[in-house]
C-alpha cells in the first residue's frame, strides 16, 4: 500500500517514481487548488523538494519542479500567492520527522534537476470554458473559442466576430493574474500583431471583479499551455517561465497596468466600492497596500 503525507486541505500519497497530490474539497480550500483536483507529479518532473518551519506548529513539505515540467507554472508565470501553491504541503510540526524521511526519499529519486524540454507533469484535462469581463472561452484540446459580448468587448473585437485559433497556430499564452485590475488570457498567434490593448486584441479575453477568475482561467491556460508544448517540436517550444518561488504575500499591483499612479488605483478601488462590488473592509485593505507602495 503506498504511504500517505495528509496535511492541511492536501495530501500526498506516495507511489512507485511520483507523488499523487489530492487537493480535498473543503471550505478553506482555495478554489484554484479544489479545480486542480489530483494531480500526479513524476518525481523526473522534480528539481528539489524542501522542508522548513511554518507557522502557528506546522511545517511546510515543498516541492520544488523544474523549469518547464508543469504546464500550470508555465501560465502562471510567478503569479502564484503563497496559498496557491499546489507544490506546498502544510503538516503538524509532530511530523517533521516522518516529512523529512519523505523529502529525502524524493532527492534520492531526482535524476536530473535541469530545465525540462516538454511538459512532464499532465495539464488539466479538456474540455475548458470560463467567462471573462468581454467575452466567454472554450477550449476543446484542438481550437481554442473566444465568443465576444456584445455588453462589454470593444468595438474593435465585436466587429471582429468570435474568433476560433487551432493550437497548431498559437505559439504561446499569457496569462494576466485577475486579482486586482486588467488581468487577461493573451493568445500568442503565428502571423498576427497584437495590439498594446488587450481590450482590443481578439486574441485576447480581459477578466474583471467576478469575471475570469484564477480558479477558471488558470487552468484554462494551462491546458492551453500543454496542447502548445505537445503540438510543436522542443526547438519551437516558446521559453518555460523563468524559477520562481511564490511570492509570500498577494502580489496586490502584479496585475494592474504600470502607466497608471496608485492614487487613479484608489479611485477605481473607490468606484467598485460605491458600485457595491467591494466592501467597505476590502476597499480599504487595498488602499492601505496601495499606499504602502508610494
Amino acid at each position: 500500500m503506498a504511504d500517505v503525507l495528509t496535511g492541511q486541505g492536501c495530501s500526498w500519497t506516495f507511489e512507485s517514481g511520483a507523488v499523487r497530490m489530492r487537493f480535498h474539497r473543503a471550505m478553506k480550500v482555495p478554489k484554484f487548488l479544489q479545480e486542480l483536483g489530483e494531480r500526479l507529479i513524476p518525481y523526473k518532473a522534480l528539481a528539489d523538494v524542501s522542508l522548513t518551519p511554518g507557522k502557528r506548529g506546522t511545517v511546510v513539505l515543498r516541492a520544488v519542479p523544474r523549469q518547464g515540467a508543469d504546464p500550470v507554472l508555465i501560465a502562471a508565470a510567478g503569479q502564484l500567492k503563497e496559498t496557491l501553491d499546489p507544490y506546498r504541503l502544510v503538516l503538524p510540526a509532530d511530523r517533521e520527522s516522518l516529512a523529512d524521511y519523505y523529502a529525502e526519499e524524493i532527492r534520492r529519486s531526482i535524476t536530473d534537476s535541469g530545465p525540462a524540454k516538454r511538459c512532464l507533469v499532465q495539464a488539466p484535462p479538456t474540455p475548458r470554458s470560463f467567462k471573462g469581463w468581454d467575452g466567454q472561452a472554450h477550449f476543446d484540446d484542438e481550437t481554442v473559442r473566444f465568443q465576444w459580448f456584445w455588453s462589454s468587448a470593444e468595438s474593435v473585437k465585436y466587429r471582429a466576430g468570435d474568433q476560433r485559433f487551432a493550437i497548431s497556430d498559437i505559439e504561446g499564452v499569457e496569462w494576466r493574474s485577475p486579482d486586482v485590475f486588467n488581468g487577461y488570457l493573451r493568445l500568442r498567434v503565428r502571423g498576427l500583431e497584437a495590439p498594446k490593448e488587450p481590450e482590443k486584441d481578439p486574441a485576447a479575453v480581459v477578466f474583471g471583479m467576478g469575471y475570469g477568475l484564477t480558479a477558471e482561467s488558470l487552468p484554462f491556460a494551462a491546458a492551453v499551455v500543454g496542447a502548445v508544448r505537445d503540438q510543436h517540436s522542443a526547438a519551437e517550444l516558446p521559453p518555460a517561465e523563468p524559477p520562481a518561488d511564490p511570492p509570500a504575500e498577494e502580489p496586490v499591483v502584479a496585475a494592474i497596468d504600470r502607466s497608471e499612479d496608485i492614487p487613479t488605483l484608489i479611485r477605481k478601488l473607490g468606484e467598485l466600492r460605491d458600485a457595491g462590488l467591494l466592501t467597505e473592509e476590502e476597499f480599504q485593505a487595498k488602499k492601505v497596500e496601495l499606499l504602502s507602495r508610494l
